[in-house]
């Protein structure tokens, strides 16, 4: 084959590969660059990598069978046309996932992204560098024909060599998701020295500031609510600074800390998340917390932590790490998980609804306008405390940011103004009213059974026409069925319409929905979140409507 025609095929190539490499290293991103993660995900999502696979399957079977073919222009021709097909067909896959506006979260060009990028086209340069060379071999079967005819016939060899640099290009381009991983791999030596740089900086700033209190928050879920309440609360007196919005991985922290905290601040409230075994412990050995809230325990991200043995090890992490410098432990004593492991405690402080907390909400009453609420304190008067935010469960959160700032020294009565500013925190329980007679309860980032049940409590609340929509929840590991028809048999409880996104994903909940008795007729199943929320707009009823929002899947699901 003439050179030009691998020219062609590798230029119609490349920007497959462009677009591929895009949308997998889009999904590394999601999947928090960790490999084995992302090998999880590849594997979980199989079907997305079938035309790669038939088309490799195809380009070595042409390459097998090229020998046996003639050195016809015409027959030349017609296998540079079958790989740019494949090439073309392949792109119209690529293309309907590429990283574009239809993503929530879309590809971000960190400066760590753009190091693996630069690894991964110089491997593709590699290998089509290879190619290019590799041509050099077949320069006797570029002249076997003329104008169309063939002049002489080359040995079998050359023959099957001469097809040799459109294979290795047709590599580079379907073994692109294994090249996207490939250049994470290669690049974690230097990754690992960038990030090691930028938190040992950290901590000496950290270090540099003695007098700065620092508190870390953890839980399988409640975390960031519980950031933004006590945020609120300490506010009032002291300069406090928070990790924002999810920032609860080490470079979150580490970026929060370099960016944000200033010699002025006496508080840093630092969210610790954990999708495995021993991250709370690796947050705790860059923040060093005095003092720590652990909100809740349950199973979360069980298909990474593999137990619920792990999740509660993992997240008491931060007791062991506050306990070893002498600080306190606030504890959310109305879970039981966590109520078996507080007494191996001795700093401990237990929060909750149940009698037997150091510190405890009672005479709680919930409306859709608000929760008001009655502190028992460990000594002293109690007080009553009124707020915006819905739902009992809410309640546990706010009464553990209570009990913590009270003992940071602030009276009661002088939270009781701070705990009414309190607002809903993004996408957990936000209440947004869309006017019409519509309202929606926004409860996106949920995607946990405690959660879920309490949405559906504060759904509960409302005199009006109660409508769910929800995808379901994920990453809860071999009970993620169980637990799916369990929320379904929950909802069938508390809604008049349910709208379930995503056919496949969303088969537990139905399911569970039919066995609670629920009318059927009354239950949609969508494709996707547009058409779903259309579906809602079009329920005709003479109440309010009312529609709760229940977890968001992220896009690499």
């Amino acid at each position: 084959m003439p050179i030009r025609n691998w020219f062609i095929y590798t230029a119609v190539a490349f920007i497959a590969i462009i677009f591929m490499g895009l949308r997998e290293f889009h999904m590394l991103q999601l999947n928090g660059y960790k490999t084995p993660e992302h090998s999880w995900w590849m594997k979980k999502n199989f079907k997305r990598y079938i035309p790669n696979i038939v088309m490799l399957i195809a380009a070595v079977v042409l390459w097998l069978l090229y020998p046996k073919v003639s050195y016809d222009f015409s027959d030349i021709l017609t296998v540079l046309i079958a790989l740019i097909v494949m090439t073309l067909v392949n792109i119209g896959f690529i293309i309907a996932y590429r990283p574009g506006k239809k993503f929530k979260k879309p590809l971000v060009y960190t400066a760590r992204m753009k190091r693996m990028l630069t690894t991964f086209f110089i491997l593709i340069a590699l290998i089509l560098v290879g190619a290019f060379f590799s041509s050099g071999r077949t320069a006797d079967a570029k002249n076997l024909y003329h104008n169309g005819k063939i002049i002489g016939i080359p040995n079998s060899g050359t023959r099957f060599e001469s097809y040799l640099p459109f294979l290795l290009t047709s590599l580079a381009l379907y073994l692109t998701p294994i090249l996207v991983p490939l250049s994470n791999i290669i690049n974690k030596p230097i990754e690992k020295a960038v990030q090691n740089w930028y938190i040992n900086d950290a901590k000496k700033k950290l270090a540099d500031m003695p007098s700065l209190h620092k508190v870390g928050i953890t839980g399988s879920y409640g975390k960031t609510s519980m950031k933004f309440y006590l945020s609120e609360l300490l506010s009032s007196k002291y300069e406090t600074l928070k990790t924002p919005e999810s920032f609860n991985t080490p470079m979150g922290v580490t970026i929060t800390v370099r960016r944000d905290l200033k010699p002025t601040h006496e508080y840093f409230i630092c969210e610790m998340g954990a999708r495995r075994v021993h991250e709370i412990k690796e947050l705790c050995d860059i923040a060093h917390p005095h003092d720590g809230i652990i909100t809740s325990v349950g199973p979360q991200h069980l298909e990474t932590f593999k137990s619920i043995e792990n999740v509660v090890n993992t997240k008491f992490e931060l007791a062991d790490s506050v306990q070893a410098a002498g600080g306190k432990i606030y504890l959310n004593g109305d879970n039981e998980l966590i109520r078996a492991k507080a007494p191996q405690y001795k700093n401990a402080v237990t929060y909750g609804l149940r009698e037997d907390n150091d510190w405890r909400a009672a005479d709680i009453s919930v409306s859709d306008r608000g929760t008001e609420f009655t502190v028992i304190p460990p000594e002293g008067e109690h007080v009553r405390f009124s707020m915006k935010l819905l739902g009992e469960h809410n309640v546990q959160n706010v009464l553990g940011a209570i009990a913590y700032a009270a003992g940071t020294g602030i009276p009661l009565e002088k939270l009781v103004l701070p705990v009414k500013r309190i607002a809903a925190v993004p996408h957990r329980l936000q209440l947004l009213d869309k006017g019409g007679g519509l309202t929606f309860i926004d409860d996106a980032y949920n995607s946990n059974p405690s959660g879920c049940r309490a949405a559906l409590s504060v759904l509960g609340l409302f005199d009006a026409c109660r409508i769910l929509v929800t995808p379901g929840m994920v990453e809860l590991g071999e009970k993620q069925e169980e637990l799916n028809f369990e929320f379904g048999q929950e909802a069938a409880q508390s809604c008049d319409y349910i709208v379930l996104v995503g056919k496949a994903q969303t088969v537990p909940i139905y399911n569970g929905i039919k066995d609670a008795g629920f009318d059927m007729e009354c239950v949609y199943v969508a494709d996707g979140l547009n058409e779903a929320l259309d579906n809602v707009r079009a329920y005709q009823t003479d109440k309010k409507k009312v529609v709760l929002l229940e977890n968001d899947l992220p896009d690499n699901y």
